[in-house]
């Protein structure tokens, strides 16, 4: 099954959505958020090269800087990743955020009768960047993080407080290294989205392969600080393996506990957690609460005099070996 999701009213409300007020009832204000089934897909899996699962697509609508709507294609690659698509109707421009497999966004594009123009890296890992040489074509520009090793087809490096346009949007980038040293993020404030890759999951973020314990967590407070109502693109379908873990340093926390019970009804039905909210994230995911949940420092052996970084050190630690 295609769903469109209008995740935002060209008016500024501060109305809770009726599904997320269920599910978290202490966030106090977010905008209107409707969900409306299509005709079913053409296409119900895409697969790289024979690898990958049996996975509907999604379509969301997101709205632009200049009043009108980016249809965002979201489709899965590989095992478990999910690839993205976005496109401005006026203007044909279509971008990418990572390039997991270029099988499956060569199929989506064709589907769509959309064509590639900019691709959006956010780190050098291969189930990232590994189709950025085959679809990059004639007026294809390449962005990625300028401090993560090698990015293939790159024109353009970005750092941390960068800015980059599209379409008339215009795109923050926010330096969230840790997964990889030089991980980016895109932060489209006035659409109030963020694709942030691997370093941030739907309750829980990205191992910590290359950085520091005091480098990821300044990384997950820059992601924190983001509105609630921030619709955020993670790179993967991990959701319910994170819960299981969130539920078991925190089982207190009735918000996860309520979030918990919607993600395994969700994935019963074979759809996806993801995107999420910011606010959700705030609420439930435990990389985002060692310093403000009591309970995860007790329950991860986290000291009083213990810094944020020194907390998170420890959920990571115990989430590795869980």
């Amino acid at each position: 099954m295609e769903m469109v999701a209008l995740l935002r009213c060209s008016t500024i409300t501060l109305m809770s959505s009726l599904l997320t007020a269920r599910r978290f009832p202490s966030l106090l204000a977010f905008n209107s958020f409707d969900v409306t089934p299509l005709r079913p897909s053409s296409s119900s899996a895409h697969r790289c090269n024979s690898v990958g699962r049996a996975l509907s697509d999604w379509s969301h609508l997101m709205m632009s800087a200049s009043g009108g709507a980016f249809e965002v294609a979201q489709f899965p690659c590989l095992g478990d990743n999910y690839g993205y698509l976005i496109h401005d109707p006026k203007t044909g421009q279509t971008a990418a955020f990572d390039t997991p497999c270029a099988t499956a966004y060569k199929k989506e594009l064709e589907r769509r009768g959309w064509t590639l123009s900019h691709i959006f890296n956010t780190h050098k890992h291969h189930d990232h960047v590994g189709g950025n040489k085959e679809l990059k074509g004639d007026g294809v520009k390449i962005f990625g993080p300028a401090s993560d090793g090698n990015i293939p087809g790159m024109d353009v490096p970005l750092k941390g407080g960068d800015k980059v346009s599209f379409a008339g949007s215009e795109a923050e980038i926010i330096d969230v290294g840790g997964h990889t040293l030089g991980h980016i993020a895109y932060y489209f404030p006035s659409e109030k989205t963020a694709f942030v890759g691997d370093s941030l999951f739907a309750l829980g973020c990205g191992r910590m392969f290359e950085g520091t314990p005091t480098q990821f967590w300044s990384s997950l407070l820059r992601l924190r600080e983001l509105p609630d109502d921030t619709t955020v693109y993670c790179a993967h379908e991990y959701t319910e393996s994170n819960a299981k873990f969130a539920i078991s340093i925190e089982p207190g926390n009735l918000d996860l506990v309520r979030r918990v019970k919607e993600i395994k009804a969700q994935r019963s039905r074979g759809e996806p957690t993801v995107p999420s909210l910011m606010g959700e994230e705030k609420l439930t995911n435990p990389f985002l609460r060692g310093d403000v949940s009591a309970e995860i420092r007790k329950n991860v052996g986290a000291n009083e005099s213990d810094s944020g970084a020194e907390i998170f050190a420890k959920i990571r630690r115990r989430k590795d070996n869980f």
